[in-house]
């Protein structure tokens, strides 16, 4: 997809001026990323932070407030985003509030657990002209984008292969709240994946999950899983489990084409790339380099694309259809449609 496409395909925010801050308030804030995002918003000179909401009262305090009711985040007239860090079963029912509201919507990942309600936040988000942004961690990590660019310029060749591994090592409350998902891992944070993987190839012809519990734990979480993804010429072959020590040193995203491979593992921690041509493309060499990348920030990118959108009126970089793309493709990994 073309940037040009992108433009066309978004939708419009309404304008402020570049030195406005921008009153942004949170529905949930102690699931999975939301400490960090809150932390990043009161840090920066872009954010004003109006409000917490917590269905628990002690834990917005907790985050030093100000804690105000689920209807006063809605209806506060300095309040323009609304950032969802709730647990994974009400993102949806709060994301569509928001927009409801008339607020623009950053909603953590996976943004819902069906594919009715990411269906209206998506109508809502068109038809009032509002935009909505999802929690994908690594959407401006940039060897994801320069995984990206090579494939796009065509420097690898044709694409016949992707591999991506998310694994983690979880104590007993995590396993209890996953385990009310079907996709368990899968879909928890195996999503980060799919997103890249979706966003780069497109619609799947077919995937195939398998979701397994292989853990010597009394629950029934699905917390050694895989999926295969297919297109017309290519295969993705995604793992992701739960059970893996020293983890984040695993985590990895590779292409594989006709005239090399680029190998992004580690993704954090820090991020290292590798690429390995056959003949030289782009700006890379023949054989195997390291490729520097820039130092990287979970969150930061994120909010500073929806801070200058919001003042723009400028589309976001994933349009709306790819985000159903991705929430159909998540679900149907997780066996949740």
């Amino acid at each position: 997809m073309t940037r040009r496409s992108l433009l066309l395909a978004a939708p419009a925010a309404g304008a402020l001026a570049n030195n406005q801050r921008i009153g942004i308030g949170f529905l949930g804030v102690k699931y999975t990323h939301g400490p960090g995002k809150l932390a990043l918003c009161r840090k920066s000179p872009d954010w004003d932070v109006v409000g917490l909401w917590e269905p628990d009262a002690a834990a917005a305090s907790q985050f030093g407030g100000p804690a105000l009711s689920r209807d006063e985040i809605l209806k506060h007239p300095r309040i323009q985003v609304i950032a969802v860090q709730s647990d994974i079963k009400t993102h949806g029912e709060l994301g569509i509030a928001a927009l409801e509201a008339g607020k623009h919507v950053h909603v953590e990942k996976p943004p819902a657990d069906n594919m009715a309600e990411l269906r209206k936040m998506v109508e809502l988000a068109r038809s009032k002209k509002r935009l909505l942004q999802m929690g994908y961690m690594w959407r401006h990590h940039p060897g994801m984008h320069a995984i990206f660019e090579a494939v796009h310029q065509g420097w690898l060749g044709d694409v016949y292969m992707i591999r991506g591994q998310m694994n983690t090592l979880v104590e007993s409350r995590s396993r209890v709240e996953w385990a009310r998902f079907n996709g368990g891992q899968m879909f928890e944070q195996g999503c980060h994946v799919i997103d890249a993987m979706v966003r780069l190839m497109g619609k799947p012809a077919k995937i195939t999950p398998f979701l397994r519990h292989d853990g010597n734990f009394a629950d029934s979480l699905a917390d050694n899983t895989a999926a295969v993804f297919e297109w017309a010429r290519c295969l993705g072959v995604i793992t992701h489990s739960v059970l893996q020590p020293n983890s984040g040193a695993h985590r990895m995203f590779e292409v594989m084409g006709t005239n090399g491979t680029a190998t992004l593992r580690p993704i954090e921690g820090p991020a290292k790339l590798e690429f390995d041509l056959a003949k030289p493309a782009g700006r890379y060499a023949k054989g195997r380099q390291e490729v520097k990348l820039r130092p990287y920030s979970r969150f930061v990118d994120d909010f500073d694309e929806l801070a200058r959108c919001v003042r723009t009126g400028e589309p976001l970089n994933v349009t709306l259809e790819q985000e159903l793309l991705v929430q159909e493709a998540m679900l149907t990994a997780s066996r949740m449609v």
